[in-house]
């Protein structure tokens, strides 16, 4: 029997079936626009596969790029580890918390379906507000980039931020959509694969560095665990104050994005809520103690004046002194760009889906095309405006050290997201109204401290420096700005959607969404006049 995910969750409005305004061309061609969604079971994901998938987005570009950052923001080895060590646990806080909504909502789009159930009023802002920052700042552009200079510095080249290394990205994430949108099943292999290779590289980084804190360097050893936790001030790092600390926590965060991929494609996993209650956990647990060793690697074999400069190519660096310039250490950046390239599979993967949901409840113009699954069974438009997104992103910014911005600008908008969700979970667990369970619990003290870190991490960026208020090569405020900015954007964008662009056209769309008994979806679009 056909059943409404309104009948699933009576107790609150059917926040499902949307009013949507749209063009006079759109609504012309969607009188009754039918659309089926049905990935069969050899297409879905087990437990396996899903630990590879939060794997590949996890461990991309920031445990062999961010360190540079991180230690310059500052100052403090003994520090830079602990914020390792802190940005674990708020990940597991915030595994909690997603964990407790994927597990009692098991259906793809993430955050989009938790805003949805806590705030209704007005309707559908929350999710304009999510739309706005997960297409137009859900790039792979940082992850992208990385691949470009890692690729530049196997082949011997020294060039940074430029041209060349900006179309290698293009060529990377051009490569992951056609990939994704042509053929599916080689793309989620293709995770898999670049999943155990990427353990295997963190693993042997762990191993080399054990070797070098034994004194098996090819160049003097750097000596950086002797007052470990020291804050030093220099020309290259330390210095930034409270502001430092934040950005620095905004990196590690960025390191570990990723733990909540597997909810972004619930639909698309085998008795979801078992999977994602295994995988989740199995995955950021082993990431929290690979990274924080391969921190440790890079404290024991690079100097710290090095180490801040070092940029993207903090791994690179560190292959060098471990292993000399020889043929083969030059092959090793070869192998975190493959590692990158992994990432950026996995993160195209999982927000092409959040593009899709968009399209699906016609939250974007044209939300037929974009939530189409044509011509092989695969999101090929939404996985497009991605690769839109990502290539307008990476070509924009001027030439120099991009990487950051890009983290930063990634990454912040997504603390704001976050303290919302968390937020909304404590509010459902003390309001008795809303009649709200799940088979998993998050306990009081791991919300507030989640909702806590984010928030200080939504507020701190625009607190100035003590230091340059430029040293980045932009003005601090920037990120935050743009930000807030887009999340704004969002709410702009519900004014038109929602009462504008009705009131003008005369007419609705309206988007309804059928789950079948077998998980069959079916999205039917309908004009309505209004006048």
């Amino acid at each position: 029997m056909a059943t409404t995910e309104a009948a699933k969750d009576s107790d609150r409005d059917d926040t499902r079936e949307l009013t949507i305004p749209a063009d006079e061309e759109y609504a012309s061609s969607t009188n009754d626009g039918v659309q089926q969604f049905a990935y069969s079971e050899s297409r879905k994901i087990g437990v396996t596969g899903a630990v590879f998938l939060i794997l590949n987005k996890m461990i991309g570009t920031g445990v062999f790029s961010t360190p540079s950052a991180i230690f310059a923001s500052t100052g403090s080895v003994g520090i830079s580890i602990i914020l390792w060590i802190v940005g674990g646990i708020l990940t597991f806080c915030g595994l909690s918390v997603f964990l407790e909504f994927g597990l009692a909502i098991p259906l793809s789009g993430g955050e989009k379906n938790y805003l949805e159930r806590v705030y209704r009023h007005p309707r559908y802002l929350a999710s304009c507000v999510l739309a706005a920052q997960m297409i137009l700042l859900g790039f792979s552009s940082g992850n992208s980039l990385a691949f470009g200079r890692y690729v530049l510095a196997a082949s011997g080249s020294t060039e940074g931020d430029g041209w060349t290394a900006r179309g290698i990205a293009i060529a990377c994430i051009t490569f992951a959509v056609v990939l994704h949108s042509t053929l599916p099943k080689w793309g989620l292999r293709l995770i898999n694969i670049l999943g155990i290779f990427k353990v295997v590289i963190l693993v042997f980084i762990v191993f080399s560095g054990f070797a070098a804190i034994s004194g098996r360097l090819l160049v003097p050893p750097p000596g950086n665990f002797h007052n470990a936790f020291a804050i030093e001030v220099t020309e290259n790092y330390g210095g930034q104050g409270a502001y430092g600390y934040a950005t620095a926590l905004l990196q590690i965060i960025y390191s570990y994005k990723g733990w909540e991929n597997a909810n972004y494609v619930l639909g698309e996993l085998k008795n979801p809520r078992k999977t994602l209650s295994i995988a989740a956990p199995i995955a950021i647990g082993g990431v929290t103690v690979l990274y924080v060793l391969a921190n440790v690697a890079y404290f024991a074999a690079i100097d710290k004046d090095d180490l801040a400069k070092s940029e993207v190519l903090v791994a690179g660096l560190f292959f060098r002194n471990v292993f000399g310039d020889s043929a083969a250490a030059r092959a090793l950046p070869a192998f975190v760009a493959l590692s990158n390239l992994g990432n950026v599979l996995a993160v195209s993967f999982a927000h092409s889906r959040l593009n899709q949901e968009f399209g699906k409840e016609a939250l974007l113009p044209y939300g037929k095309f974009w939530a189409s699954i044509k011509p092989f069974n695969a999101p090929a438009a939404a996985l497009f405006l991605h690769w839109i997104v990502t290539v307008v992103v990476l070509v924009a910014p001027p030439a120099g050290p991009a990487y950051n911005f890009l983290v930063n600008l990634y990454t912040y908008p997504g603390a704001w997201i976050n303290a919302f969700v968390t937020g909304g979970l404590i509010y459902l667990h003390y309001q008795r109204s809303e009649n709200w369970s799940s088979p998993w619990r998050t306990y009081l003290p791991i919300s507030v401290l989640y909702l806590l870190a984010n928030v200080f991490l939504a507020i701190v960026p625009f607190v100035p420096p003590n230091g340059d208020w430029n040293a980045q090569g932009y003005p601090y405020f920037v990120f935050p700005v743009v930000g807030v900015g887009v999340l704004i954007l969002g709410g702009v964008y519900w004014a038109c959607w929602s009462k504008l662009w009705p009131a003008i056209g005369g007419y609705k769309i309206e988007a309804h969404r059928i789950v079948e008994d077998d998980g069959k979806e079916t999205v039917r679009y309908k004009k309505i006049k209004t006048r």
